[in-house]
């Protein structure tokens, strides 16, 4: 078990009042308080072009995609905030997990993903809070060798569930969210190599 536990948290939006960078805020907050380092990356600062294995033949993954891999590698889990478009992940969650997941030679396949520990979180303005996406991020993660914990919590009607300073008006429900954090933590402990 790693000294000092490294969560690597990350919302699948950069719009600037998103909802769920605001959950993950109140997650990675519960999670610090149970002792672990987390590092919050905004994808905005990892700008990548659409993924395309004839882009990557010609000129090698971006170097972005490089400093995105490195730091999947240095953290033992995951915590993503992952909002619900038509039913699914955005396509900058898609792209990013596509990046991060390719092949380097003299490198364990899925070296970013492969025995790390998730936590899925979700808030949307719809009244399943980004269910669905979620559940299409949980196939997706656990096909490529993440441990992803059964408890998330998806917050609906997001558009009405945060006060003017970005915090959850419902406070069981804020709770909730920290004790995911912090529930992260607890199981990774476990799981990490």
């Amino acid at each position: 078990m790693p000294s000092t536990l490294k969560i690597l948290a990350f919302a699948g939006s950069v719009r600037r009042d998103s909802f769920n960078r605001k959950l993950l805020r109140l997650a990675v907050a519960g999670a610090e308080e149970a002792g672990a380092e987390v590092t919050v990356v905004d994808l905005r600062d990892y700008p990548l072009p659409i993924f395309d294995q004839d882009l990557e033949a010609e000129s090698g993954p971006p170097e972005n995609a490089k400093a995105l891999k490195k730091l999947f590698i240095e953290h033992h889990a995951l915590l993503i905030a992952s909002p619900e478009y038509n039913s699914s992940v955005t396509p900058l969650m898609k792209n990013t997990i596509d990046w991060v997941s390719r092949p380097v030679a003299g490198e364990l396949a899925l070296a970013g993903f492969h025995g790390k520990v998730a936590t899925l979180i979700s808030a949307s303005p719809g009244t399943l809070g980004g269910l669905r996406g979620l559940i299409q991020l949980r196939s997706i993660l656990g096909n490529i060798g993440v441990i992803v914990l059964p408890e998330q919590i998806a917050v609906p009607l997001a558009n009405e569930a945060f006060d003017a300073h970005g915090a959850l008006k419902n406070e069981r429900q804020a709770a909730k969210v920290k004790n995911i954090g912090a529930g992260l933590v607890f199981m990774a402990r476990r799981f990490a190599p």
